[in-house]
């Protein structure tokens, strides 16, 4: 049998196989709180093979949420949260859930709070001041990590990841480009990881011997003067090993200055704007959406490279590889680098069943043409596949410009 269809173990858990559905985030969650559509997907997504399917996004208190239909872990929604994932144990794969704080990338409106980040400044994104958190504040958070890890232990996780990287607060205090504090918090690497050992040693504790711990973090930024530097990053990845972290996540880019990075190709603006709500957001968005989302090229496996040095760097750490998988033949090779499992977003929002399909046809490859179509309209309304609208029919200008852009990939 393939080695990518034999089971796995992330610190306590065992993977039915080497399969994860990524953290992206799904829009799905208005009020905060899961929704049948919620259910719906990540059930399609166990149904169709994965090893373990993860929540995306979930904030760990009310100044961490970026999105009005994003997550946030209260007690209040256990019950849903617990018949989610019912639902995906019936269909034999894992459930993981994403913890984070977003840090700077919020608004009042939101997060119902000045949006606050590693140092004062101002969201053009947003656009909203943001406040530098004081160091009572930070304790807090740390706090709030391990009690967003008991509320998923009581619905059901089996696993949580924390985010650490993309630009988000962990990230905000990791990186110069963001942190430019002159207490015990800025400044040197080991003065800008303290928060970030915050908030796992808590998530560590209160995960227990019964919960997985994974980590995403960044290697590089993806600007042209990195605020991390991939040395930098190594040992950031060496710091949550020696914190007992069971597997890390190797992605890269800041969703606030580098965001196609993340995910690569070309941003449909149009189909973005399309879908926004303020008119004031819409136009400038179409107006400067261009130089503020600068196209990168996708290539599959595009983070490949950078994740072997890591992967030399450290022999013995469980290494998930994320980033333009689209075909077994490649998850096999990134596999055979060592690399325990894979993680994968647009592949199994394009095909829910890919894993089945590709355990079926060792040559098969999904059909997703890269248009990011699903990423445009996630921000507004829900993340699709414009393949499977359900019914839904693409307005004109919209299906102009995805059809543009999948005739030149």
């Amino acid at each position: 049998m393939s080695h990518l269809f034999t089971p796995i173990n992330i610190g306590p858990v065992t993977l039915r196989n080497r399969t994860i559905r990524s953290a992206a985030f799904e829009s799905m969650c208005p009020g905060h709180e899961p929704s049948q559509e919620l259910y719906d997907y990540h059930t399609s997504v166990a149904r169709g093979g994965v090893g373990m399917t993860t929540v995306a996004y979930a904030a760990v208190t009310r100044s961490g949420l970026s999105f009005d239909r994003q997550l946030c872990m209260t007690p209040e929604i256990v019950p849903g949260l617990r018949r989610l994932t019912d639902g995906i144990h019936a269909e034999g794969a894992k459930a993981s859930i994403q913890l984070g704080h977003c840090g700077n990338m919020s608004h009042k409106s939101i997060c119902g709070c000045m949006p606050v980040g590693a140092c004062n400044g101002f969201n053009l994104y947003s656009p909203t001041l943001v406040r530098g958190l004081k160091k009572d504040e930070l304790k807090q958070i740390a706090q709030a990590f391990g009690r967003a890890v008991n509320i998923a232990r009581d619905a059901g996780f089996d696993c949580v990841e924390v985010h650490c990287g993309h630009g988000y607060l962990v990230d905000q205090f990791l990186n110069t480009y963001f942190n430019h504090r002159r207490d015990e918090f800025g400044g040197t690497l080991e003065n800008r990881m303290r928060f970030m050992t915050m908030c796992v040693e808590e998530v560590m504790k209160a995960a227990g011997a019964d919960m997985g711990v994974i980590c995403k973090m960044n290697m590089r930024d993806g600007l042209k003067h990195p605020g991390t530097t991939i040395e930098e990053s190594v040992e950031i990845a060496k710091r949550l090993q020696s914190l007992g972290v069971h597997a890390l996540v190797l992605s890269g880019g800041l969703v606030s200055a580098s965001p196609m990075y993340v995910m690569r190709g070309q941003m449909p603006i149009h189909t973005m704007t399309h879908y926004m709500k303020q008119w004031w957001l819409k136009y400038g968005v179409r107006m400067v959406g261009r130089m503020m989302v600068p196209t990168v090229p996708f290539k599959e496996a595009y983070f490949l490279e950078d994740a072997l040095r890591f992967r030399r760097e450290l022999p013995d750490m469980p290494l998930i590889y994320v980033g333009g998988l689209v075909c077994r033949e490649k998850i096999e090779e990134v596999l055979g680098h060592g690399f325990v499992a894979v993680q994968m977003a647009r592949a199994l929002l394009n095909e829910p069943d890919f894993v089945n399909r590709m355990k079926a046809d060792e040559n098969h490859r999904c059909a997703c043409k890269h248009s990011n179509y699903c990423i445009a309209r996630m921000y507004s309304v829900d993340m699709r596949c414009h393949q499977h609208m359900n019914g839904e029919e693409l307005p004109k200008g919209v299906a102009r410009e995805i059809e543009k852009i999948e005739s030149k990939g």
